[in-house]
This record gives structure tokens, C-alpha cells and sequence, in this order.
């Protein structure tokens, strides 16, 4: 089955050429074309690309900021002539980047890559536009100031409550995003995230020791070393779900 693609690229004429080398690439099925930020988010929640092909500087948003404006990105190969974007680009995951004008074998090393993700998480994927509950295999953006990912969200082990912003916890990374805990737990799949508390949504998948805590409750260390308090009344909930 073919990958479908959207290309995102406000030069006609570097969507021309696009076009014309992805003709070699039967397993790429391109949907549509877009010339600016907003047409392309207009046409991937129309469209649902399993990829889009995305160029940097754009007249009045950049690439990156489409990424921002997305719940859920779809795979992404960066096109553009510039260069200073790269250590950017790889930030947020970009499956890759592409330098104009772009050459025949790299975009072969793309596609390739490309299908060997496909292939990796065939069997859990999820159309990236579903309003229904993200999936540990599910990519999300994050941004936090100039620094960007894309993160799997069973990479995630921790949200936290910081104001109006939540906390993400992956890796060494602790970025903050514009988001409520409330918000974040209406997208969440219930059975790999739990609320422990007003502050905290825990990762199940890693827990690591579970001892009582006072009044009731019970504290959770997480494998990447956080203690967190599951409240009295999260407790009952927290146990049968952790079959305890």
C-alpha cells in the first residue's frame, strides 16, 4: 500500500521538481500540493497524509510553525535551501532533511527510510487526525521556546501541571507546553495514563516501585526517578488498575 504525501512548499516550481523525482517512487502517492502554512493545514486535516513534504521558510509562518499548530504531526522530510535549519530539523524528529536542489539518491535514502518506519509500527498505527484517544505509538510536537520534538507518546512517563502550561517529562527533557492537565487527559488513552493527582498524569508503563504513603495513599517512583504521590482518592482507581 502506498504512502500518501502531501508536498508543503511555497515555490511552484520546487514542487514541480518534487513531483517529478517522486515519480520514481511508486510506494508515494502524492495527494495534493500546498503553497503556504495555512493551505497545508487545511489540506492535512482534510486529507490525513501519512507524510508531507515540508519546506522551512515560508512567506509569513515557517514549516516549524505548521508543526507547532498540528495536535499530532504526520512523518515529516524537510525540503529546503538552507542549511542552518538541520540541528533544528533532526530536534523535532524530522524522518529527514533534504537540501535544495534536492538529489535523486538522497530522496532514495529518505524513501527508504521512510518505509522502514512504516514497516516498524505498521500494526499500531493510528490516522494522526483522530479525535478519539492518542496511542503510546502515536507521534506529538512539542515546543518549548526554540527547541522542538517529536516524541512518541510512550516516551512520555510524566505530565505535570506548571500554571496554565503542563510539564512533559521524556528522556532528560522537561519542555513545557501550553496545555491543562484536564485538556491533556481528555486525549489520553485512560488505560497507559492515569491522573495521580490535581498536578500529576503518570505513565503506567513506567512505574517502577509502588509503597503506601500517608493519609491513605500511595507513592509511585517513575523509572526515570521521579516520586509521585497518588492522592487518597486516586488510590482505590490506581490499584485495580495496576492489580494490586
Amino acid at each position: 500500500m502506498a504512502t500518501t504525501a502531501l508536498i508543503i512548499d511555497d515555490e511552484r516550481l520546487a514542487r514541480i521538481e518534487l513531483r517529478k523525482l517522486l515519480q520514481e517512487h511508486d510506494d508515494i502517492e502524492i495527494l495534493d500540493e500546498a503553497a503556504n502554512v495555512a493551505e497545508g493545514l487545511e489540506k492535512i486535516d482534510t486529507l490525513n497524509p501519512d507524510l508531507i513534504f515540508l519546506d522551512i521558510q515560508m512567506p509569513e509562518k515557517t514549516g516549524f510553525d505548521l508543526l507547532h499548530a498540528l495536535d499530532k504531526a504526520p512523518r515529516v522530510i524537510f525540503t529546503t535551501a538552507y542549511d542552518e535549519f538541520a540541528i533544528k530539523a533532526f530536534e523535532v524528529n524530522a524522518l529527514d532533511y533534504l537540501l535544495k536542489p534536492i538529489e535523486p539518491r538522497r530522496l532514495a535514502d529518505s524513501i527508504a527510510k521512510l518505509q522502514y518506519e512504516v514497516q516498524k509500527d505498521k500494526q499500531n498505527a493510528v490516522g494522526y487526525v483522530n479525535r478519539g484517544p492518542l496511542t503510546e505509538n502515536d507521534q506529538v510536537f512539542v515546543k518549548d521556546g526554540e527547541r522542538c520534538w517529536f516524541v512518541k507518546l510512550g516516551e512520555i512517563r510524566l505530565f505535570e501541571s506548571v500554571g496554565n502550561y503542563a510539564k512533559v517529562f521524556f528522556g532528560t527533557n522537561k519542555p513545557l507546553i501550553l496545555k491543562s492537565l484536564n485538556a491533556l487527559e481528555e486525549r489520553l488513552d485512560d488505560r497507559m495514563f492515569f491522573r495521580a493527582n490535581r498536578k500529576h498524569i503518570i505513565n503506567l508503563r513506567w512505574v517502577e516501585k509502588i509503597e503506601p504513603y500517608f493519609n491513605g495513599g500511595l507513592l509511585v517512583d517513575l523509572k526515570g526517578g521521579e516520586k509521585i504521590e497518588v492522592s487518597r482518592r486516586q488510590t482505590v482507581k490506581f490499584k485495580e488498575m495496576m492489580s494490586l
